[in-house]
């Protein structure tokens, strides 16, 4: 199982209370997770990711083991503390501002 921290407001419309949890069949990879995620949440879908071109969502991070991973491939293998469910895969909300 993958643990899956979401922001609040996803959360809410989740209705989740705290971390919420996944079944990846296969490889974990951040697309295998954000499918499975939504497989399980179908109201977050177009959330996180684009409903078409299912690129991520601007202002919309990932993070895994305290390294961004926003920018790696969604196909790239997770690590194995989030893999182990060790450490959480963390969705956040980027702020923007001056």
């Amino acid at each position: 199982m993958i643990r899956v921290v979401l922001p609040a407001h996803l959360r809410n419309l989740a209705q989740a209370n705290g971390e919420v949890t996944v079944e990846v069949a296969g490889k974990a990879t951040i697309a295998s997770v954000l499918d499975a995620l939504e497989a399980s949440y179908p109201m977050l879908q177009g959330t996180i990711r684009d409903h078409v071109s299912r690129q991520r969502r601007p202002f919309v991070r990932f993070f895994a083991c305290a390294e961004d991973w926003s920018h790696e491939s969604a196909d790239a293998p997770l690590p194995e503390a989030v893999v182990s469910g060790t450490e959480p895969l963390l969705i956040v909300g980027a702020i923007a501002g001056g």
